[in-house]
């Protein structure tokens, strides 16, 4: 068996990743399940951070786009053995970064109840959105430069530095938020929804600093920053651009199911927030074997060879359904006692247990659209990628969403819309791939 794609391999890159990538939904489940058995306002509290947290999931997405453009560079230029071309680009895309990260946090902390009142929220769970917004906001900077270096990480084909660094920020994460929302008796006053916010942007800079060192000391790159504009800079950005629209395309739908679910009531919301974060749990699960895609694949590319560009397509396609399948079973199998760790409020439980087998539902689908996602980002063919993907939302989510919620299906008509979308995504890509491969 070929070294290129074997199991081993594949799963080198593949399980530190999947570790890695579990941890910021591990942070979002963990901020909504202590959120959500607080002593007062728990429901109200639990829309907040969840109304928060996909605000913030979309612009983490739109901004990991970097990570995905400077890892397909980087993994190419290694493929063809050229890697030390770009050691002046990277310095200049971080620079850029922390400079994007800046203006982000001035204009979303400025506007934060307007952007959250787009959401529908209103009264005290408004209150409790700009609140908790207010101190997590700067994690966008953090957060930022940590996605970059580990684009630049999995470009050298190593995802291990990610996983350790996201396992740290993780569990220090996991301890403040029970000391900091709780409190600890004669020690420290319960913040309730403030303390998790702090317990996440705390985490966050931890892994920043993290990040940097592994950077400095562990890659042939630095921080030395060249007035020159390097030549592949014009390619990051083309790519940077064409992924950003794509992931501003899904963040429509996300932010579209977030406001029609809010608009049903506080107990729908609340329901959609728990199903929203077993989904991006899982999503981040998958994403995983799309990860090790994306590094193979794009080395794989830089090496011209396209045989086992092939061969490393299926093999993943396979393991990511695998992995699919078996998180099915998972939740079927406890699917009540998943919905008792977030909420215990019986209202908000039973929409959920009406409405959860949608999400069961969707992942043998997603597992095919993420992998297929993670090799086009290897190979740099992102103009398709966003094409797809305004289609999959314009076409075909918001037409369903919309002739659903006409017949008044509530959360129903918001997650057999995300089941259309993600076929659409995992289709195309497919037929895509085998056309152009084959």
């Amino acid at each position: 068996m070929n070294n290129k794609t074997s199991f081993r391999a594949i799963n080198r890159l593949a399980v530190p990743s999947i570790l890695a990538g579990i941890i910021e939904p591990i942070i979002s489940i963990t901020d909504t399940a202590i959120i959500g058995h607080v002593p007062q306002h728990a429901t109200e509290s639990l829309a907040a951070v969840g109304i928060v947290g996909s605000f913030m999931s979309a612009l983490f997405w739109v901004l990991a786009q970097t990570k995905n453009s400077i890892s397909s560079i980087v993994s190419q230029k290694l493929g063809s053995r050229n890697l030390l071309q770009i050691k002046t680009l990277i310095p200049q895309v971080l620079f850029m970064n922390f400079l994007l990260g800046i203006g982000l946090v001035l204009i979303t902390d400025f506007f934060a109840r307007n952007i959250f009142s787009l959401y529908a929220a209103k009264d005290l769970i408004l209150d409790y959105a700009v609140s908790y917004y207010h101190i997590r906001v700067f994690g966008l900077i953090f957060t930022l430069i940590t996605f970059t270096l580990f684009g630049i990480f999995r470009g050298l084909q190593n995802t291990y530095w990610a996983m350790l660094i996201s396992l740290t920020g993780g569990i220090i994460n996991i301890i403040l938020d029970y000391i900091l929302v709780y409190g600890v008796t004669n020690y420290i006053s319960p913040m309730h929804i403030q303390g998790a916010a702090w317990a996440s942007l705390i985490a966050q800079f931890v892994m920043m600093l993290a990040a940097i060192w592994i950077f400095l000391h562990k890659t042939p790159f630095n921080f030395e920053l060249k007035l020159k504009i390097h030549p592949e800079i014009k390619r990051f950005l083309s790519m940077t651009g064409n992924l950003i629209i794509r992931t501003i395309a899904l963040n429509v739908a996300l932010f579209l199911s977030n406001r029609f679910a809010t608009s049903y009531g506080k107990d729908f919301i609340a329901t959609h927030v728990i199903l929203t974060n077993i989904w991006l749990f899982t999503t981040f699960f998958l994403d995983g074997y799309a990860d090790a895609g994306n590094s193979l694949a794009g080395k794989l590319f830089g090496e011209k060879d396209y045989f086992h560009l092939k061969i490393l397509s299926r093999k993943l396609v396979k393991y990511s359904l695998y992995v699919a399948m078996g998180l099915s079973f998972v939740f079927t199998l406890f699917y009540d006692k998943i919905g008792l760790i977030f909420t215990i409020e019986p209202k908000v439980l039973n929409i959920y247990h009406k409405v959860f087998w949608l999400v069961i539902l969707m992942q043998p689908v997603g597992a095919i659209a993420f992998i297929f996602d993670g090799i086009f980002k290897g190979l740099g063919w992102v103009k398709f990628l966003r094409n797809m993907q305004l289609a999959a939302t314009f076409v075909l989510f918001v037409p369903v969403l919309l002739i659903l919620d006409y017949f008044n299906l509530k959360l129903y008509a918001v997650w057999t819309a995300f089941w259309f979308w993600m076929a659409f995504r995992a289709g195309s890509l497919w037929i895509k791939f085998n056309r152009e491969v084959g």
